[in-house]
């Protein structure tokens, strides 16, 4: 597109996506070294506090819209309806800024009793004064970066997806920069209190989105007729309304399951806290173990869960197009071609990180025991997880809201009903009580995502047994794998209390590990088979500087 926007295929875009997300968590993960030893605990918890706010009312203000316009827009583009393409981006635009604006105005006008709400009658610490300011200070980030995720949208929308994505890069890089170059400045050049360099931290949010928008807009601009964002005069007949109605009607679905997840993360917090704590363990213990759980392994897990992320933002416009056309043998390939990806990038992730779990531990949060084995079993929880929201999104790009529903409600409900006896059984077992409310989440998923597709199979006729084949052939790179990452931790020695020793250790047998695991699958030919000849060829040139093909 004039040299500008560049579409991508199914396997480019999943690949550029999923990229660019792994590498704004990895960047969201290593600032918060250099920042907490800049601002310590004290101002680390404030920072928590502004900004934990700051992102539910983020996500508030922005489930569901930008995936429901990418949804419309890719429908529009395939059916040839310009002008209604056109206008739903602007209506999209109008929705996100009243939402924005009134969110906006809700964080300034009411973060003082916000900062009550969260220290309650806490004292002696942080003070409501400085909670407020820091909500205040994030606000501003409202106004800017929900229009950003529409404009996103609209873009993924044509499969445009390596532009959106340099753009998350360029968001999350701005972000830190202004993070850690403010804090550095205000503290140690300008000598200010603490609440001024944490207001500035939190200003980062709103920096990174302008320059991203910036260079959306940018490149939107460059090929403005392309994008068919310039005068149409052919008109569409279908009315303002109807794609009002339309947006809405797609985006529900993302925001109940938003909602739905937001309080059974809260549900599940509560219920492992109360467990514990009538199991008779040490305060210290329950706390550690409690957030461990449902905070520190989860964040570590994101470099896992970005792969489906990725994939989601390609999978959705991808399979709208072959549903709006009725190709239903489309719909089936590039779904199938999902499962695989998963299978096949996250099933030797999720094994590796979970037998490195005590070194992977104690690299970003010092070495314990406890920590460690939670993280070995949340991390393969991660694996359902991201079939269950690949399953999910592809039901979404086939209007089947109600399925997602049931499918999410019957598995989350599953997890609450399972939470306490499966904690109260691993105790009977003398096993660790806490990792019974890990084993029942990971059935939520499997139940929730086994029935999505139980009902794609039935009501379009979708087939798995590629997949299936898939699964059972990647039992022996992995195995190979698991062995050989079992041998080398046991011929290596480590220091757990070294980060950088724990950093080698990781480095050298992950890569080895995934040298025997690729060497073998791709000898088995399903590297091809999943990325495809050229994309595999692609990538041996560019590793080997094109001595090999």
């Amino acid at each position: 597109m004039s040299g500008f926007m560049k579409k991508s295929s199914f396997i480019e875009g999943t690949i550029i996506a999923t990229l660019a997300i792994v590498i704004t968590k990895i960047l969201g993960m290593l600032y918060v070294i250099p920042f907490y030893a800049m601002v310590g605990a004290a101002g680390s918890a404030l920072y928590a506090y502004g900004y934990n706010i700051y992102a539910i009312f983020l996500d508030i203000s922005t489930a569901g819209l930008p995936l429901a316009l990418s949804k419309i827009i890719k429908e529009y583009n395939t059916l040839g309806k310009k002008d209604a393409k056109k206008r739903a981006f602007s209506i999209g635009l109008k929705m996100i800024s009243m939402i924005s604006i009134v969110i906006f105005l809700i964080l300034i006008l009411f973060a003082r009793p916000l900062s009550s709400m969260i220290l309650g009658e806490l004292t002696g610490g942080t003070t409501i004064e400085e909670v407020t300011f820091v909500i205040r200070m994030t606000s501003l980030a409202i106004l800017i970066v929900p229009y950003l995720s529409i404009t996103r949208g609209y873009l993924q929308g044509h499969n445009i997806i390596g532009i959106s994505s340099i753009s998350q890069v360029l968001e999350q890089v701005f972000r830190i920069v202004t993070l850690l170059g403010g804090c550095y400045l205000a503290l140690h050049l300008f000598k200010v209190p603490m609440k001024y360099a944490i207001g500035i931290a939190v200003f980062g949010a709103s920096v990174g989105g302008i320059v991203a928008l910036f260079y959306l807009l940018f490149k939107m601009n460059k090929s403005r007729k392309e994008l068919d964002l310039t005068k149409i005069e052919e008109k569409d007949n279908i009315t303002n309304k109807e794609i009002s109605k339309k947006i809405i009607s797609y985006a529900i679905p993302f925001i109940i399951i938003t909602i739905v997840f937001s309080i059974n993360n809260f549900l599940d917090m509560v219920m492992i806290l109360r467990t514990l704590e009538a199991l008779g363990l040490e305060t210290s213990s329950i706390e550690f173990a409690t957030t461990a759980i449902t905070t520190w392994s989860t964040k570590i897990s994101m470099i896992v869960n970005s792969v489906a992320t990725g994939m989601v933002t390609s999978l959705i416009p991808t399979i709208v197009g072959a549903y709006t056309l009725k190709k239903w043998d489309e719909v089936n390939s590039k779904f199938n071609k999902a499962l695989q990806l998963i299978l096949v990038i996250c099933l030797p992730m999720c094994v590796g990180l979970s037998l490195l779990s005590k070194s992977v531990w104690s690299v970003f949060y010092g070495y314990s025991e406890i920590g460690a084995l939670i993280f070995a079993m949340q991390i393969l929880v991660s694996l359902f997880y991201n079939l269950f929201l690949v399953t999910n999104s592809a039901l979404h790009g086939l209007n089947k809201s109600k399925v997602v529903y049931r499918s999410v409600i019957i598995g989350l409900t599953t997890n609450m009903l399972l939470n306490i006896p499966y904690m109260l059984l691993f105790y009977k077992l003398g096993l660790p009580p806490y990792l019974g409310a890990i084993l029942s989440t990971a059935t939520g998923y499997i139940l929730a995502f086994t029935l999505s597709l139980k009902k794609l199979k039935k009501e379009h006729g979708l087939n798995y047994k590629e997949t299936i084949k898939m699964a059972e052939k990647l039992i022996l790179p992995t195995i190979a794998m698991l062995l050989v990452v079992l041998v080398l931790k046991w011929l290596i020695p480590i220091n757990y209390a070294s980060k950088f020793s724990c950093c080698i250790y990781i480095g050298m047998i992950s890569c080895l590990g995934a040298v025997v695991y690729l060497g073998i699958t791709y000898k088995m030919g399903l590297l091809t088979k999943v990325f495809g000849e050229s994309t595999v060829n692609k990538i041996i040139k560019k590793l080997t500087r094109s001595k090999v093909s």
